[in-house]
């Protein structure tokens, strides 16, 4: 596959709610679920800077809350929030006109669960056409369930890669990365994430 062309690339944020796990969801890693928060928060201020469309999805905002203030914080303006009852995002038609109205055929997946929404997400999407890329460690599902959706999503021809590896096929030079980092001095590198 190519490098990524950030010119077509649309971010959509998948389900990364308040509520999405409560208290009593014991198999949650919390301190792997927040350090995927922090990523996703980066990614978005990083695509809202290089001028990349923000898709956000809530599934049943009014059982599992709304998107995580960490994340709804550094949305852009121009960023659309719609509630999602079909696990993939192309099978719900206002979130498919949404992605269409970005005009770019490269979708960045990220958010939860990696081996529900997010795997349904990218293979609908991935059959009606468009290119799909999942950000591995900036998707999340409790236990084993994460690397069994990856290994779903690799079964499907689905491409995946790190935080650091979209910001370096986004920025593609040495003068863009430092330009970048010059410029947007204000943004903390998330955990795990070597720059």
């Amino acid at each position: 596959m190519p490098l990524i062309e950030r010119d077509d690339c649309a971010l959509v944020i998948i389900d990364v709610q308040s509520d999405f796990y409560p208290p009593k969801r014991l198999d949650v890693d919390r301190q792997r679920f927040h350090d995927m928060v922090r990523r996703i928060a980066w990614i978005t201020s990083v695509a809202d800077r290089l001028e990349i469309p923000v898709v956000v999805t809530e599934e049943d905002p009014q059982a599992s809350g709304h998107t995580v203030p960490e994340i709804r914080e550094v949305l852009p303006a121009k960023a659309v929030t719609l509630p999602k009852n079909a696990f993939a995002v192309w099978d719900n038609p206002d979130i498919a006109a949404a992605i269409e109205a970005t005009g770019r055929t490269t979708m960045i997946l990220v958010g939860i669960e990696t081996d529900i929404c997010v795997a349904h997400s990218a293979i609908q999407l991935h059959h009606a056409g468009k290119r799909v890329v999942v950000v591995d460690d900036a998707a999340y599902s409790p236990g084993q369930a994460h690397e069994r959706g990856l290994r779903r999503l690799a079964g499907h021809g689905i491409e995946t890669l790190s935080t650091k590896e979209l910001f370096y096929d986004w920025v593609r030079t040495i003068q863009a990365a430092d330009t970048f980092h010059d410029t947007h001095a204000d943004l903390t590198v998330p955990p795990g994430v070597r720059l």
